[in-house]
């Protein structure tokens, strides 16, 4: 509908220039004169402010779709960062869980039983956030992305230097991003 409107405006434009200065259209003999180019001046200058105000919006609308999507990914980002955040304060809790889990394993009483169903209870709620353990295997080649080297000692086999001993403090990953590295002991 408002192509039509346009297309009519520019129609009617068109019909009181030539109703102007028909002569002058038509015959085309003053080539040099300068009053035919005026004729078609103001359709020229609105095609090209259409045309102007066009790219314009393409430019304002394309900006605007790519600001909404930075802000969503920076969003999602920074509720992402508060729950690592979170987290991380958290892990020294399930270290603690899992050394008093060690001394209680010799013992069958209700009072462990419960703490046992703490801790599961704990470990589930980070398993649905997307927490994981990592997994160091002693004798398993030492990894600057995913370990810290606490110590070195002496490698007991030639085999095992510049490998993993020891694992001090487990290691956690949150949705596939390191948030604690694996604290270890290597042989040298």
């Amino acid at each position: 509908m408002e192509e039509n409107n346009q297309s009519q405006a520019e129609t009617n434009t068109n019909e009181d220039l030539v109703s102007e200065n028909p002569v002058e259209e038509t015959t085309g003999q003053d080539n040099n004169d300068p009053s035919g180019a005026d004729q078609n001046s103001p359709l020229l200058k609105a095609q090209a402010d259409l045309a102007e105000s066009k790219d314009k919006f393409i430019r304002l609308y394309s900006e605007f779709e790519n600001f909404r999507r930075r802000t969503a990914k920076e969003k999602l980002e920074m509720v992402q960062s508060a729950n690592e955040q979170l987290i991380k304060s958290l892990l020294p809790v399930v270290d603690d869980f899992e050394r008093a889990e060690k001394s209680f394993q010799n013992k069958n009483d209700q009072d462990t039983e419960g703490f046992f169903l703490i801790h599961n209870k704990f470990k589930k709620v980070l398993d649905q956030y997307g927490v994981k353990v990592m997994e160091v295997a002693s004798g398993s080649d030492f990894n600057v992305d995913q370990h810290e080297a606490i110590t070195q000692v002496p490698a007991p086999e030639e085999k095992l230097k510049g490998k993993v001993i020891d694992v001090v403090e487990k290691g956690y990953v949150l949705n596939e991003k390191v948030i604690r590295f694996a604290k270890v002991v290597i042989g040298s």
